[in-house]
């Protein structure tokens, strides 16, 4: 049988349900809409626990939700991401301690603000910029893993699915702007906790041994590996090739994803937003600093994992399956939902995944439009006579941006299937292209060093072609000979180029920076 077969009417009621229920909750939480401050920063009126649990579901996305158990399945998949966490936990304190207060200094509504305070105003230009690429290249990332496994479990074709997605992200933006977006975030962190949950204390209980089979079997096979600081024995060279080829290592964890981390809390929009909607920096402070307990959501979601890797061995894939599970282990955990579970806690567990789906889109489609509004009308925005203008368009600038993000999903879907590329790998790597150079202009406009705007751009065009050179991306596109790349492209992973990108911007922005005597006036 198809895998879509198994997902009933009683599936489709449930899943229709909830996100209806959802839609009707958001309604009801929507609050005024006055403004713009209203819209886009909740008037600066929401609780921190709220404003933190949305952090949390933007953060743990559909990607961590289906991409992680699968990771973790395969053949040689381990707990060895979970290294990343450190770096993460690293960089909210940085966010939490030193930018918030910085943020907070003046009334505004980006990062990009207080860099073009900062740096000049053609600095908040080139830094949208950066957020636009950066956010349409990782968010397609984020809605096409849950409209993979739509198609994978309905007849619904790639486009189909992603449509559908889209359509309901726009819908809870349109309702409510960021109060609206924040307390449904909030509903799809605890969805897709108590999804998760399900799944893992459902594959134990099927076992004939339960946990003691589970414990040894996963272990056995060595999935529950956490650290990984020791090379394999051998050369030199092999030490350095493991350096190289290895993303999830201690050294990456303590080295490289800090910067990445520090980029993603304290530079983009689509998590910064949620800083500037709470009622203090103390507050913002708090909920960045306590979203660290979202990784407890990275442990489930790593423990499902293991218990898919045991549950299968215990009872082997059909054909149809197999097959799937050989194209991408990605298919693993929606396959097992769908014809494991019993009709209508199917529909409720593959709703966690568009829960989670639809709440990094909508918080993308919220952190695009502000941003664009801002960088078309600047000033114009707060003006008392221009507040029902300025919302209406900012509604058009989200149906705008979802139709981008969407077309851009699809295109990526065809990269990705080419290039066979690893879910978390597309995930985190699309934004290496962009967060780099980011983090860079920021610690220039932290350290008020007067840039002159060319070598922002210089150290830009630089940081794109060296993460063009070193991303699998382009190659899969130009359907370069596997022998060709072997010899032009570097070994080097990914994570290595948030700090070098970081470094290279700037050192070209203080190396070429004017005398302070001539500093860009403040804007």
């Amino acid at each position: 049988m198809e895998v879509h077969t198994h997902f009933t009417l009683l599936d489709w009621g449930v899943l229709i349900g909830y996100l209806l229920l959802t839609t009707w909750v958001g309604h009801r939480l929507r609050g005024q809409q006055a403004n713009i401050k209203d819209f886009f920063l909740a008037g600066r009126s929401l609780p921190w626990p709220a404003v933190c649990g949305s952090i949390i579901a933007t953060e743990i996305s559909a990607v961590t939700f289906i991409g992680v158990p699968g990771a973790v399945f395969a053949l040689t998949g381990n707990f060895t991401y979970l290294q990343w966490a450190i770096g993460s936990i690293i960089a909210r304190m940085i966010v939490g301690l030193y930018f918030v207060r910085v943020f907070y200094e003046r009334d505004i509504y980006s990062p990009y603000d207080y860099m073009a305070h900062r740096l000049g105003p053609g600095v908040k230009g080139l830094t949208t910029a950066l957020f636009m690429i950066g956010s349409i290249l990782g968010q397609s990332v984020r809605v096409l893993v849950p409209a993979m496994v739509l198609r994978t479990v309905t007849p619904l074709s790639m486009t189909q699915s992603i449509v559908v997605i889209a359509v309901f992200a726009i819908l809870w933006t349109l309702m409510g702007g960021m109060t609206t977006v924040i307390w449904t975030d909030v509903m799809q962190f605890f969805l897709f906790i108590g999804s998760g949950l399900l799944a893992l204390f459902w594959m134990i209980w099927m076992l004939p041994d339960g946990w003691a089979q589970f414990f040894f079997q996963a272990g056995a096979a060595g999935k529950f590996e956490i650290f990984r600081w020791v090379p394999p024995a051998g050369s030199e060279q092999a030490f350095l090739s493991w350096v190289k080829d290895a993303e999830f290592t201690m050294w990456t964890a303590l080295l490289a994803m800090p910067f990445q981390n520090v980029a993603a809390f304290g530079t983009d929009q689509l998590n910064a937003q949620r800083m500037f909607c709470c009622r203090s920096a103390k507050d913002a402070t708090k909920a960045v600093i306590f979203s660290s307990f979202g990784q407890i959501v990275t442990i489930l979601m790593l423990m499902v994992g293991a218990a898919l890797f045991v549950f299968y061995q215990q009872f082997p894939p059909n054909a149809v399956e197999a097959a799937l599970f050989a194209q991408k282990t990605d298919y693993v955990f929606p396959v097992w939902i769908t014809t494991v579970l019993p009709p209508g806690i199917t529909g409720l567990v593959l709703a966690g995944a568009f829960a989670a789906a639809i709440s990094s889109l909508d918080s993308a489609l919220g952190a695009l439009s502000q941003t664009s509004i801002s960088l078309l009308y600047g000033g114009k925005t707060d003006a008392p006579e221009n507040t029902k203008t300025m919302v209406r368009r900012s509604r058009v600038a989200v149906v705008m941006w979802s139709g981008i993000l969407a077309s851009m999903t699809v295109a990526l879907y065809y990269v990705q299937e080419r290039a066979n590329i690893n879910l978390l790998s597309l995930a985190f790597g699309m934004v290496s292209y962009t967060y780099g150079t980011m983090l860079g202009i920021f610690v220039l406009a932290l350290f008020r060093v007067p840039v002159r705007l060319w070598s922002l751009w210089v150290a830009l065009i630089l940081c794109v072609a060296l993460t063009t050179w070193v991303r699998p991306d382009i190659y899969a596109i130009l359907q370069v000979a596997p022998e060709t790349i072997a010899q032009i492209r570097p070994t080097m992973t990914y994570p290595w180029l948030f700090p070098i990108n970081f470094f290279i911007t700037f050192t070209i922005g203080w190396l070429f920076s004017r005398p302070r005597s001539s500093q860009v006036a403040a804007v």
